[in-house]
């Protein structure tokens, strides 16, 4: 973990085009607009950040021990807070978001106390819920959202073998960092964020709540929390309130997984929704609850520069991906864990954390690669299996079809585990069309997934003909059973 390289930001006025992409003239203008969008909302931010403290650090709400805050880079950087910043170097923030019961901490407030069930309390000292390791990659103008399972089953210095989410209990934000370092292959960690749960779904509500497709009715209670989960399938606008139970809710057969499909589904939509010139007028609301439900020490200046660059990306560079790993069988432990798998980590980490690669990956024979086809786009049948014999005479003898529920994709992705990564870029190229794509949570059965796109249909429109002897090749079996849960940007 870094304790000395410093969270380097270049200094910009205003009048430079800063925000302007280096793409074409298109682009450019596109972006120089996004710019001064950008320009307006962060210099509201500034504004408002300003009026709560002169202190570097105004969220800052932990008491860290010089041991303790060496575990991060906290090197200061320029003082100057009204001139614009910049990314210099990637950096790498640790987002926790905390669920804490009266119970869990040893001086509950006075309103939590004499209840007939366990209230969710305003605080930061219980179970992290919610992990996340979020890069800033200036470079290449991207941000990845890396999740971690709170089930993951780690060594906790000096407390064992534990559930990853026990981290903060047992030794604060401190040791949380330590753990999710060493899980993630000695990654360097620059700052961390803590949000109470209870500032969850104030935030949705400040930020004006989320439109999301829920994906099926979700229903659960339980009474010893007051938590109470209720929610029809469905493209709707939640509240804050709803948009927290979707975010709760893990009663779906795949458990804390499931559940971290939603949160990057809900994470990716309000960034998409909510970078915009309407969010100027909510940022007095916005504020008072970040002020109130954060912690983290993150510098007001640095705050600022990271919105910049957010409000550059509006979440069309935000790369979602899960730890990968499997989750334990009956019996195996005491618990049940998700158990992390090292080799396919340290390939995750290599690819988009610039850590030291590992091994060089090797494309897998095509015989043994299993591959499920998902048309987005309602094709006719004749078309996909033209697509189906072309990757059989190529050698990929075990493809199969699945209904997919997604909305159309603009471009067909290649979807693999980062270990798969080359056996995906063959198929790219077989096919001729598409993109590689790692998928934002791990599969259990590690096949490959084409989810076909608009370009699919191009390809037809435009005359190409993958294959004409269809007819002689078996038809694949429909499984209505296997459906994948991809994010994706909108068409």
């Amino acid at each position: 973990m870094s304790t000395k390289k410093p969270v380097s930001v270049q200094k910009t006025s205003t009048t430079r085009k800063s925000y302007r992409p280096n793409y074409s003239n298109t682009k450019s203008w596109l972006g120089l607009c996004l710019g001064f969008t950008g320009l307006a909302i962060v210099s509201a931010i500034a504004g408002e950040l300003l009026t709560l403290s002169l202190k570097s650090q105004p969220l800052m709400q932990a008491n860290l021990s010089p041991h303790e805050a060496a575990v991060f880079d906290n090197d200061r950087i320029l003082e100057q807070k009204l001139q614009f910043s910049e990314l210099t170097r990637p950096v790498n923030i640790l987002v926790m978001g905390m669920s804490v019961l009266s119970s869990d901490i040893q001086s509950p407030p006075k309103k939590a106390k004499n209840l007939k069930y366990l209230p969710q309390v305003n605080s930061f000292d219980g179970l992290s819920d919610v992990m996340l390791l979020v890069r800033f990659e200036p470079e290449k103008k991207t941000i990845t959202m890396l999740s971690i399972p709170r089930d993951t089953r780690v060594p906790i210095e000096e407390h064992g073998v534990k559930k990853i989410n026990a981290a903060n209990v047992q030794g604060g934000l401190s040791l949380s960092a330590k753990t999710v370092t060493q899980l993630l292959g000695g990654v360097e960690i620059d700052r961390y964020v803590r949000i109470n749960v209870l500032g969850v779904g104030k935030l949705i509500d400040a930020l004006g709540g989320v439109t999301v497709n829920v994906q099926k009715d979700m229903k659960y209670q339980d009474d010893s929390q007051h938590l109470y989960i209720n929610l029809k399938a469905g493209k709707q606008h939640l509240n804050g309130d709803k948009a927290l139970q979707l975010l709760r809710y893990r009663h779906d057969g795949l458990g804390d997984i499931g559940r971290v499909q939603r949160q990057q589904m809900v994470m990716r939509t309000l960034m998409e929704q909510t970078l915009n010139p309407k969010t100027l007028g909510r940022l007095p609301e916005i504020i008072k609850v970040i002020q109130a439900h954060i912690d983290t020490n993150l510098t007001v200046e640095e705050l600022i520069t990271l919105a910049g660059f957010g409000m550059q990306n509006k979440g069309s560079n935000v790369e979602m991906l899960t730890v990968p790993g499997r989750y334990s069988q009956k019996g195996e432990f005491d618990s049940s864990y998700w158990i992390p798998d090292s080799d396919r980590i340290a390939a995750m980490m290599t690819q988009n954390f610039d850590l030291e690669p590992v091994k060089t990956l090797q494309a897998s024979d095509p015989s043994t690669v299993q591959i499920d086809i998902q048309d987005t786009t309602a094709s006719n049948s004749t078309s996909v299996q033209d697509l189906i014999t072309k990757l059989q005479q190529a050698g990929y003898t075990n493809v199969s079809m699945s209904y997919a529920w997604i909305e159309p994709v603009s471009v067909t992705e290649i979807v693999a585990q980062q270990t798969d990564s080359a056996s995906a870029e063959a198929i790219r190229k077989t096919l001729g069309f598409g993109k590689v794509q790692a998928p934002s949570t791990p599969e259990i059965d590690l096949h490959i997934t084409i989810v076909l796109g608009k370009d699919w249909l191009q390809q037809q429109d435009s005359g190409f003909q993958l294959s004409k002897i269809h007819q002689t090749v078996q038809q694949p079996q429909i499984n209505t059973d296997e459906y994948v849960f991809h994010l994706d940007d909108k068409p």
